[in-house]
């Protein structure tokens, strides 16, 4: 086995089943087996992937613990293994569909790139809009000082202002960047034993650029591969209940501050630790705010962690 894949899921069974046909009809050269993690779904995704895909190894989480949490469960089975660890392995979302030659070329990618701790490919969303997040810097105090108060998105072909999604970048460009997203994450598993699995202070969001984070800390690099394309639904995906859709708001804003705290705080001067902590808190008050007054939409719950 070169490949495990890890896909977690949570209320997404029409999607979940729609992914997990994309994953086995890929092919090339690569051998790889599938782990879902079904974080507490009451859809029936568990029975229907028992059903539908019995070659998958199904673990049945009965809370629902956030992304990190399910994940770990996981890889912490496939580290585990007792036959052969499998050189790399992939974070994929329910909401993606994979071209069937996805598998074989990133790992390809990830043979021609041995520093590669981990890469991701373009993402595209069904109107062909690339997903920003497919290719990131790192939020730093900054970067995060722009992003909030919308400076990124005023100057997005600014090499200053627009750091954060890399809008300056042609995104036919294949790269080295900060972090790539966890819809798309495929990490080599030499880097995994090396820095340890995801951090579970995160819910549903930043969990992936604190991974890249600590790759890159340890020696590793990250690319974007802007030659292989996956398609992400993620804004399908994201209508959710209205309680979901506040859950998700507060872990956006509570994810970004925990990435400050855990990486920048010690060295961030205190007036910048003010702007950036009141800004954190500004827009994710009125994110909420928005949430308490936008019209409630029927659910489709999602787990998130594309910040």
């Amino acid at each position: 086995m070169d490949l495990a894949i890890v896909v977690v899921n949570y209320n997404t069974r029409d999607l979940l089943s729609a992914c997990l046909t994309s994953v086995h009809a890929s092919q090339g050269d690569c051998s790889c087996e599938v782990w879902v993690v079904d974080n507490g779904s009451t859809d029936g995704s568990g029975e229907m992937v028992a059903s539908q895909f019995p070659q998958v190894h199904l673990i049945r989480s009965e809370v629902n613990g956030g992304y990190p949490y399910a994940n770990n469960l996981a890889l912490r089975e496939i580290l585990g293994l007792k036959t052969q660890i499998p050189q790399y392995v992939l974070l994929l979302n329910p909401d993606t569909l994979l071209p069937t030659s996805t598998l074989a070329s990133m790992k390809a990618f990830m043979e021609q790139h041995p520093q590669a701790g981990a890469a991701g490919p373009r993402l595209l969303r069904p109107s062909g809009e690339l997903d920003l997040a497919c290719r990131r810097s790192f939020p730093t105090p900054a970067n995060s000082f722009y992003q909030i108060f919308g400076l990124s998105n005023l100057f997005r072909r600014s090499h200053r202002f627009a750091q954060y999604n890399l809008t300056f970048l042609d995104p036919d460009e294949t790269i080295e960047v900060d972090s790539v997203v966890g819809s798309f994450m495929m990490v080599r598993s030499e880097a995994i034993q090396q820095v340890g699995v995801l951090d579970e202070s995160f819910f549903m969001y930043g969990e992936d650029l604190d991974w890249a984070y600590r790759m890159k800390a340890a020696g590793w690099k990250v690319y974007y591969n802007a030659d292989v394309t996956v398609l992400h639904y993620k804004g399908e995906a994201s209508k959710t209940s209205r309680d979901a859709r506040r859950k998700a708001r507060y872990e956006f804003y509570r994810a970004m501050y925990i990435f400050y705290q855990k990486h920048y705080r010690a060295t961030t001067p205190l007036w910048l630790h003010w702007l950036v902590v009141g800004g954190i808190a500004l827009r994710g008050s009125l994110a909420m705010i928005g949430e308490l007054v936008r019209p409630p939409v029927p659910a489709l719950a999602y787990r998130g962690g594309d910040g």
